[in-house]
């Protein structure tokens, strides 16, 4: 009785929250379980975090979709344990945009990006569709090196927001158009046949302000001024330890060439893929695997003590739900109210100098103009 009366109240909500996107369509609960084998977590010295000293890197974690019930699952499967709940602080976001009560990814994306809100679908570009500037291109100017990462296509919403500006979200072309003119120094995601399905022009322009990889152990990596690695393939099923692997990659390389530090975004970006599939299994697994690329974030700033971690998300999607688990045996059981995106406030961890200024309650736009006055003031 308590199961019924728990996916009747989740699906109410999610009908009463969910009212701009869905209108008069009725909102189904659906339940799933899964099992996780566990893969452990890290758990820092804390002897930087929350410190006034001077932040020279910054790393921020997107999970895309991740909202507090993809967090909860993954870590009661895991034993009850992840890297990123491992931390001390803690706080909210806020991921409306401009024109909709229910961002998409290019809105926040932006947001994150920008320091401003702009309507559903812009990338770069504000509600009156002006051009504003990026992180990258704020702090490449002053010695930064700038990345981004993530398991979606380049051409996906949150990392383009990093270095295109379109109208559209759905300006594939234009979006990998945009990249030879970015400010940055680095930049994976998928993948090989996105890339060379582009028009030849654009492939050539690529290649001159970029050494194009498909193999991260391929000798031009080292000489390289600027990179773009591009894997055989970012789906889940077979693209292995890419993000975690790639994230150790992108500090490294960032490290080397940046003159005053660096900026780096990565994105753990199906969580929420699954979620929109009401896939509760897969939807641990990328959780779970974002907590790998956060942990080798959070061994490198705690190595280095000069640089700050931020994990979040652009928004929460499927209304997902814990409803029980057993840390045990890796055992949980969920609900999906919602196959889209949801209003909701999704959780921020911070880690390293100044983390305690991301405490709270906050708007994603909050979260990049913070970033910018701890890493752009002179």
């Amino acid at each position: 009785m308590r199961r019924h009366l728990t996916l009747l109240l989740v699906a109410l909500c999610a009908t009463l929250s969910l009212s701009a996107q869905t209108g008069n369509r009725e909102v189904k609960a659906a339940a799933a379980e899964a099992y996780a084998q566990k893969q452990g977590s890290y758990t820092p010295s804390f002897t930087h975090d929350g410190k006034k000293t001077r932040v020279h890197n910054v790393i921020l974690m997107i999970g895309d979709g991740m909202g507090q019930g993809a967090v909860n699952a993954a870590m009661y499967a895991n034993g009850g344990e992840l890297t990123m709940t491992n931390l001390h602080t803690i706080g909210f976001v806020r991921t409306q945009s401009a024109d909709n009560f229910t961002t998409d990814s290019a809105a926040s994306g932006t947001a994150y990006a920008t320091g401003q809100k702009t309507n559903n679908g812009f990338l770069g570009k504000n509600p009156a569709r002006e051009t504003i500037a990026n992180i990258p291109e704020i702090l490449a100017p002053q010695g930064y090196a700038c990345g981004v990462l993530s398991t979606d296509d380049l051409n996906g919403a949150t990392p383009a927001a990093f270095f295109a500006h379109q109208d559209s979200r759905n300006a594939k072309e234009g979006i990998w158009a945009d990249l030879p003119n970015s400010q940055l120094d680095f930049a994976s995601a998928g993948a090989q046949a996105v890339f060379v399905s582009m028009p030849i022009s654009t492939q050539e322009a690529i290649r001159r302000r970029f050494t194009v990889v498909y193999d991260p152990r391929d000798p031009a990596v080292r000489n390289s001024q600027r990179l773009l690695y591009l894997p055989p393939s970012v789906d889940g099923k077979d693209r292995g330890p890419y993000l975690p692997q790639t994230t150790e990659m992108a500090i490294d390389y960032l490290s080397a060439r940046g003159k005053k530090g660096f900026f780096l975004m990565v994105e753990g970006a199906r969580i929420d893929k699954h979620e929109h599939s009401n896939e509760f299994p897969e939807t641990i697994r990328e959780t779970l695997d974002f907590d790998k690329a956060i942990e080798a974030a959070i061994r490198f700033a705690e190595q280095d003590g000069h640089t700050l971690v931020i994990i979040s998300a652009d928004h929460e999607t499927g209304a997902t739900i814990l409803n029980r688990a057993d840390p045990e045996t890796g055992h949980a059981y969920g609900i999906f109210a919602s196959k889209s995106h949801t209003p909701m406030m999704v959780p921020l961890f911070a880690y390293g100098p100044h983390s305690l200024e991301f405490a709270g309650v906050q708007e994603n736009s909050d979260v990049a103009r913070k970033i910018i006055q701890l890493l752009g003031r002179k």
